[in-house]
């Protein structure tokens, strides 16, 4: 901190840096996370400003539940604070809210029903609270959203507050964390956690293990996933995740036409999947990858395709489609790309590849969840794009058979290369620049691959943890306009403003 800034901005800075440092070491460096915590299967476009707020509105219905009160509340309120104020509506946080007032659950609720159930509170001004009980509620004047206004904890904060016959009320902040996490006000993170056999904090600590144990990197999640369930159901649950993620790039790759928000932005994905198919004709997921494997292996055929797939997931993910948090919304397609590439441009992949696959990728994500972040709002974009591209470089090494360190390796060369990445979307919507920078995040992801593979760890100059404390020391220098604001970059040099969209 330069003495120009201390002496203007020294007390606030330090306050803001001293917290979020606090958020950091009493929230995250403790948590068991699962795969299943890393990969969430919901709906788009966002991850924390949609699924997050989605699951915290569910949090205080079951409150209501749980207090006995959802029956007495008489009127309801929604403040959303920070980068939800900000960007929430392009993001659809009001919608979210909205859903999971209502019960609706984002891993089942069909999609093509929420335009018309938002249409229908906003026309008849009532909410069916928790799917039981009908209050009066107009989203236009019972969901502030509070631009000016940010709690210190963490940028995507949002309060309920709720009003009962009695004269009575209630209300309950929480924090949209990032990857759809979601932390009540005054919720303690770390008490009575699952006891893991490999307890891992750092790059450090999963390196240890599977040295000591000579197991690789997957196989310990799998020894750690087991503290959970057995071995069957999270290879079950593993192939789910899959399954959605196939379906999803499956359907981004077959549909075109225009986003929505405003923008006006058009869909690519199914016109370069049509051109690159040349008329091929199939009608299964399984069919689709014969087709492609047909056009055979030239570097222009590969590069389309990887940023075809990750177009795919990420225009489904614009358009409020069912999506995986990879880790989050935002950076959906990047997994999912160079899976696809690795299951089309390889050989002898089998559903146990693609679980090892996505079990070093979760754990990958889950260090710098616990080092850093993986919230735009705290971190800008490195935090979404560059996470996602270091867990999908660490996996495809250890696929493509690797060792350990060069997973690692990995995981650190693509995330070196996106240090300092801005989160400027414009008009508050995930389309631009968002969507092509899940194609770069996935090539980026294939190259600090291969450059791993044909390199040795023990000449190394930065290490993966290194990398992840020098991600978190930017984050905490980055200007917050450009922390998912919509106030800096691309989002204020396009002559574009929240009001047209």
């Amino acid at each position: 901190m330069n003495s120009i800034v201390n002496l203007f901005y020294g007390p606030f800075y330090w306050f803001i840096r001293s917290t979020v440092h606090l958020y950091k070491s009493i929230s995250l460096a403790h948590e068991a996370i699962s795969v299943f915590d890393m990969f969430k299967i919901g709906v788009g476009p966002s991850s924390s400003h949609t699924l997050g707020p989605w699951r915290a509105a569910q949090r205080f219905v079951q409150t209501l539940q749980e207090k006995v009160l959802l029956q007495s509340v008489i009127s309801l309120k929604v403040l959303l604070y920070g980068s939800l104020a900000k960007t929430g509506k392009g993001h659809g946080t009001d919608v979210a809210v909205q859903l999971g007032l209502c019960g609706d659950d984002p891993v089942t609720f069909e999609v093509a029903n929420i335009t018309p159930k938002i249409e229908d509170i906003a026309a008849m001004k009532q909410l069916v609270l928790g799917g039981l009980h009908e209050i009066e509620f107009d989203p236009a004047e019972d969901i502030d959203f509070l631009l000016s206004e940010t709690l210190p904890f963490h940028p995507n904060a949002l309060s309920f507050l709720a009003s009962f016959s009695n004269g009575d009320a209630l209300s309950e902040t929480y924090y949209s964390i990032g990857g759809g996490f979601v932390v009540k006000e005054g919720e303690r993170l770390g008490v009575e956690q699952t006891i893991l056999p490999f307890p891992i904090n750092s790059a450090a600590d999963l390196l240890h293990w599977c040295l000591k144990t000579g197991l690789s990197i997957n196989e310990v999640v799998m020894e750690n996933e087991m503290a959970w369930r057995s071995e069957k159901a999270t290879k079950e649950g593993v192939l789910k995740i899959w399954q959605a993620m196939k379906e999803c790039t499956l359907r981004g790759c077959h549909i075109s036409g225009t986003l929505p928000g405003g923008l006006f932005v058009k869909r690519r994905a199914a016109d370069l999947a049509k051109r690159l198919l040349k008329g091929e004709q199939f009608t299964s997921h399984q069919e689709w990858i014969k087709a492609i494997k047909k056009g055979g292996a030239s570097f222009q055929y590969i590069l389309d395709w990887v940023s075809c797939f990750a177009l795919a997931v990420n225009e489904e993910n614009a358009a409020f489609g069912r999506v995986v948090t990879a880790p989050t919304n935002g950076a959906a397609g990047v997994i999912p790309a160079v899976l696809h590439y690795y299951l089309v441009f390889s050989e002898g992949v089998t559903d146990d590849k693609i679980i090892q696959f996505l079990l070093t990728a979760s754990e990958v994500g889950s260090i710098f969840k616990k080092g850093a972040t993986i919230s735009a709002a705290m971190g800008g974009c490195q935090a979404e794009i560059g996470v996602s591209s270091a867990m999908a470089a660490a996996a495809l090494t250890e696929a493509m058979g690797g060792t350990q360190r060069q997973a690692l390796m990995a995981a650190e060369i693509a995330m070196e290369h996106h240090l300092g990445m801005t989160c400027d979307p414009i008009a508050g919507l995930v389309q631009v620049p968002c969507i092509e920078r899940n194609t770069m995040g996935a090539i980026k992801a294939i190259t600090a691959s291969q450059l791993a593979l044909q390199s040795s760890p023990d000449y190394a100059k930065v290490s993966l943890d290194v990398v992840v404390e020098t991600m978190w020391e930017t984050a905490l220098d980055m200007n917050s306009k450009y922390k998912e604001t919509a106030e800096g970059g691309l989002a204020v040099n396009i002559p574009l403003s929240l009001s047209e969209c």
